[in-house]
């Protein structure tokens, strides 16, 4: 039976030193197992050239950008990241010999690895607050998912009664601009929308407080001592219990932290870095409920149904859903970790 494909090294060797043997084609292929033809390829190629490698030779256009030429390819992305194909092209061919096109440029950046591709969107985060977070990170590494399991998450959310489609495309011709086929109508504000506070742990979804008015202390102050105090009783009666807030001005106000103050033995307030929604796990709540609004049969025409959709979509979300986002916790912390500079993408 021939053999398919390259021969190594040793197997060339041996179909040459068979022939070189005295033995026929006919008599190297039975010893060997390899085809006739193969036999007198490989006898012939080194009768030829000298050819005991089973590596073939170099075909097709030599490459215009070699090893060095990549290296200092590379230099220029590092350099600037948003810079453009004919930019890049542009700058590697300034002070080069032989010139290369934008086409070699596209090549020789897919060989090596590079792709273009929409840029991560991440907070702007101050070189202070960058501290802040990876000081809390590096406060709770150690934390397992049991100890995340004491935290109760909260957070506030707006929901607008009209959502935008983002950017929209229509086909018409020259002079039909205003045609009312071809127009998007817009509303200001979104047509007016609905702010909620809630809260929740892994043990179980908290109440969700819509919020008819501006969000002050005074009203903070209502929602802590209406909500706040009975769920972290209920849920931790042994003290053991974190309650997590950002840093928003109503929830930094003198009368909020004195209120905390006096219930300090019932449970601790989570001292939360500064510019870290990534961080908070509602933060996915609010988009399942944001998802699942988008995706009603039958749309909310006024503020009220806006409310009552929320509260049910609120009230529906399963058990699995929330406890997972707790659990995640320890990964959210190495992400931070892992970047160094304390920032993560959302």
């Amino acid at each position: 039976m021939g053999k398919k494909g390259d021969l190594s090294n040793f197997e060339r060797g041996m179909v040459v030193g068979a022939r070189r043997a005295g033995l026929s084609i006919s008599q190297s292929a039975q010893l060997l197992g390899f085809s006739r033809t193969t036999i007198s390829r490989v006898y012939k190629e080194w009768c030829e050239k000298g050819k005991t490698s089973s590596m073939r030779q170099s075909c097709g256009r030599k490459c215009l950008v070699d090893a060095r030429g990549q290296r200092r390819m590379g230099r220029l992305i590092q350099a600037d990241r948003r810079a453009t194909l004919t930019e890049i092209t542009t700058r590697y061919n300034r002070g080069m010999q032989q010139s290369i096109c934008e086409a070699t440029t596209r090549t020789t950046l897919r060989r090596m690895g590079y792709n273009s591709r929409r840029p991560h969107r991440v907070p702007l985060i101050s070189t202070t607050n960058r501290k802040k977070r990876l000081q809390f990170a590096r406060a709770h590494q150690n934390w397992t998912v049991e100890d995340w399991k004491n935290v109760a998450w909260s957070d506030e959310s707006r929901f607008l009664l009209r959502h935008s489609d983002g950017r929209v495309r229509i086909w018409r011709k020259q002079n039909e601009n205003m045609d009312p086929s071809c127009l998007v109508t817009t509303v200001q504000a979104g047509g007016g929308g609905v702010m909620v506070w809630g809260m929740f742990s892994w043990h179980t979804l908290g109440p969700l407080v819509p919020i008819g008015h501006r969000l002050n202390a005074t009203a903070y102050l209502s929602i802590v001592s209406d909500h706040v105090h009975p769920f972290m009783t209920t849920m931790y009666p042994s003290s053991d219990g974190y309650f997590q807030q950002d840093n928003a001005p109503c929830h930094k106000a003198r009368i909020i932290s004195n209120w905390f103050l006096e219930h300090d033995n019932e449970f601790t307030v989570l001292k939360w870095p500064p510019q870290s929604p990534d961080l908070n796990p509602i933060e996915h709540l609010w988009d399942v409920v944001e998802r699942e609004l988008r995706a009603l049969d039958v749309h909310p025409t006024n503020l009220h149904q806006l409310q009552d959709a929320i509260l049910s979509i609120w009230a529906s979300i399963s058990k699995e859903c929330f406890q997972h986002l707790v659990e995640s916790m320890p990964c959210r912390i190495k992400a931070v970790l892992k970047s160094k500079v304390g920032q993560t993408q959302y």
